[in-house]
């Protein structure tokens, strides 16, 4: 079996470590300029001058990593944990101790549909950033400028519309081992990509995105697709998946206005295939015939996104997008004949469908003044679907009954100069629905400069998070299963506080830089929704607002330049309270878990060479669960789940006046597979896992890229 080995192996790991270099042919002076970002303001604004505050991951940064997609690069960012899910394909994602219902992903300031709506609980997998700009990511509620399940905070994805040069052709290809698992077509990862861009003028720009990946699964012990012993080996330890990705941008820009449409057609296909098999045999010939019954899911997302900004009568800024996006996912079940690798009684269909038009809308500086920018906006949202992801169940026959979720939002916001040094930002958004009553949401944050560049921000805010569609519309009920949504289902209230204190200290006439940032946060949630038992006999269980949840917490980012050489360290302590009302004598003990995570690159000028590291490492966390004490009694419990460390390596260099790089490396250089826990429950029929998966081990992967620019 072919294996990568990577070119170099690290053998210490600095106490601070680096999280962003720039190209070899780059100074690390260009750090001192200034940042725009678009995340959560009024109008694009320089990260030190922003109200709210930005971390931005850089392109250079995710080209270091050769991160293909939005998982690979949040792998390592602090607070915020990615852990896969071996028996779907798909990643669940958590920030501050919440899932991914509570934070929003935006592509260009629109959210992503996914298959429990319209922004929130999204696949990171499934984004592609081979045409990525940069990602801003904004932590705390920013329910008055995103809307509804922005409670924890919004990851925003911006993707490349313009270009410095006539025309562009960048291809690469690159491989990767899973575990020590590697070959040609078969096993491993393999992504090809090619993106073409052109300037038709000095005002037109347009670009073709096409990527291919497909993992080719994680086998372990397992022996695939066609082995046909029923000894349970058979399939894979982690699905294979392809995705297909193709992506097209057409932009005009002049200089009070411009414009641009963007399309992107996604294809996942994820294949299943059943350890137990059936050896059908024949006693008048004594002969087998193997047989199982597996499984494809295919994934087919469309995204349209048309957006128009500018300038009216030199000073009003206006900034209009519209967006209609559809998500259709269908599965093929048949019968395999394993011996002959034949089909048979193949039956498919589509599952879940969902649409979503999205209408995103703010005029900016409505007061000609420099010290109140006032921006007004409005949001609109209507999504249709059909289909759960709790029961897939393939009848081509039956009608599917569509369920509608539409919200019509109103927003403001202001930013108050008083004075140089401090700044106010108060807003508010109302949101009028078609299910629930009507809503209000405000925030309030403040900007305080002090001399020696000491810098305060304060950001309040509250968003709610409305009732995904299997909670509203769920039904799951045959002889073994009653599990239905509610209607009734009220939005959960979301609130947080954040407060930033950051320094700048420069050493050696700007030689030696440092910034350092400490952080304090709350968020609290009530009317938290929970699948409950609301019958006994015969067991049926429903969801309902019973629950609350609190988080608490103190974390530090730090980054150091010298040189050649740029680090950032952060370290988080964060505590969560559940209340579990539907659950008698729950506990509310805040439980506190530690993460620290840190980056170190190193850049060799005259080699064209960056060496780069990403550490993460995640404490103990601790759950209380409900279990039987040794007299048979209901108690709740306080479980666990051990801790672990993840670090990737690479390489980083280029060739041939910088139109060809290399990029090697290994991800996860400790080698985890899976951590121990106690923290969970088990199920109706199953007892709880003991165990989390979190990785298929220590992999290598090579990346080759040609960047030819006109």
């Amino acid at each position: 079996m072919t294996r990568f080995v990577s070119c170099f192996l690290p053998l210490v790991f600095p106490i601070i470590v680096i999280a962003q270099v720039d190209h070899p042919s780059d100074s690390p002076r260009l750090e001192q300029l200034e940042q725009v970002v678009l995340t959560g303001q009024l109008t694009p604004e320089s990260v030190e001058k922003s109200v709210v505050e930005v971390k931005v991951i850089t392109r250079n940064t995710i080209d270091r990593q050769a991160g293909n997609t939005l998982a690979d690069v949040l792998n390592t960012t602090l607070n915020l944990n990615i852990t896969p899910n071996t028996s779907t394909g798909k990643s669940g994602i958590s920030l501050f101790g919440l899932d991914g219902q509570y934070f929003k992903v935006l592509i260009d300031n629109v959210p992503i549909i996914n298959e429990e709506g319209i922004g929130s609980n999204t696949d990171l997998t499934l984004i592609n950033l081979d045409d990525v700009e940069r990602i801003e990511i904004v932590e705390g509620a920013m329910g008055v400028q995103y809307g509804s399940n922005a409670v924890s905070g919004v990851i925003n994805v911006i993707t490349k519309k313009s270009s410095k040069n006539r025309s562009e052709v960048l291809a690469y290809l690159q491989e990767e081992t899973i575990g020590n698992e590697y070959e040609f077509f078969n096993r491993g990862r393999h992504i090809q990509s090619l993106r073409l861009g052109h300037n038709f003028t000095d005002k037109i720009y347009a670009n073709a995105t096409f990527t291919r990946n497909k993992f080719a699964g994680f086998f372990n012990n397992r022996m695939g697709e066609n082995y046909d012993q029923n000894d349970g080996l058979r399939g894979h330890e982690w699905l294979p998946k392809t995705q297909q990705n193709l992506k097209a941008v057409l932009s005009f820009k002049e200089e009070h206005f411009a414009v641009f449409y963007r399309f992107d057609y996604l294809c996942e296909t994820i294949e299943k295939y059943n350890d137990i098999v059936n050896p059908n045999e024949n006693p008048s010939t004594d002969t087998q015939d193997p047989l199982s019954l597996d499984e494809i899911y295919n994934n087919n997302r469309f995204y349209h996104h048309f957006n128009a900004n500018g300038k009216l009568f030199k000073y009003l800024v206006y900034n209009v997008s519209v967006s209609y996006q559809e998500q259709i996912k269908n599965l093929k079940q048949y019968t395999y004949r394993i011996r002959p690798q034949q089909e048979e009684n193949v039956l498919e269909g589509e599952y879940q469908g969902r649409t979503a038009f999205f209408s995103r809308g703010t005029l900016s500086n409505l007061l000609k003044s420099k010290k109140i920018s006032l921006q007004a906006g409005y949001e609109i949202t209507n999504e249709k679907g059909f289909g759960s992801s709790l029961a897939v169940v393939i009848d081509p026959e039956e009608n599917q009954v569509t369920q509608s979720l539409n919200s019509y939002d109103g927003f403001v916001s202001s930013e108050v100069h008083l004075g140089s040094k401090f700044s106010l930002r108060p807003g508010m958004r109302i949101s009028f629905s078609n299910l629930f009553d009507t809503q209000f949401i405000g925030s309030l944050s403040a900007k305080q400069s002090f001399g020696d560049n000491w810098e305060l921000r304060a950001v309040a805010g509250s968003a709610n998070r409305t009732p995904n569609y299997d909670e509203l519309y769920t039904f799951f009920v045959d002889v073994n299963h009653d599990v239905q949504g509610n209607p009734n289902l009220n939005p959960e209230q979301g609130v947080s506080t954040f407060l930033h204190l950051k320094k700048r200290s420069a050493l050696s006439e700007g030689r030696f830089r440092l910034k350092n940032k400490i952080s304090l946060n709350y968020l609290g949630l009530t009317d938290r929704i929970e699948l409950i038992v609301s019958q006994q006999i015969p067991l049926t269980f429903k969801y309902n607002n019973i629950d609350s949840y609190k988080a608490v917490g103190v974390f530090s980012e730090n980054e150091i330049f010298y040189k050649n050489f740029k680090g950032q360290l952060g370290a988080s302590m964060q505590g969560v309270s559940k209340v579990l009302d539907n659950r008698k004598d729950s506990d509310e003990d805040f439980l506190f878990n530690f993460q620290l995570n840190a980056n170190l690159g190193y850049t060799i000028p005259k080699w064209h060479a960056t060496f780069s590291l990403f550490f993460k490492h995640i404490g103990t966390q601790q759950q209380f669960v409900e279990k039987i004490n040794a007299d048979g009694q209901q108690e709740f419990q306080r479980g666990t789940t051990n801790p672990y460390s993840w670090m990737d390596a690479t390489v980083n260099t280029s060739f041939f006046k910088e139109s060809v790089t290399l990029t090697v490396g290994s991800r996860n250089l400790f080698n985890v597979t899976s951590v121990n826990t106690t923290a969970f429950e088990g199920g109706a029929h199953n007892g709880p896992p003991s165990q989390i998966p979190l990785g298929y081990g220590r992999s290598y992967f090579m990346k080759l890229a040609y960047n030819l620019n006109i």
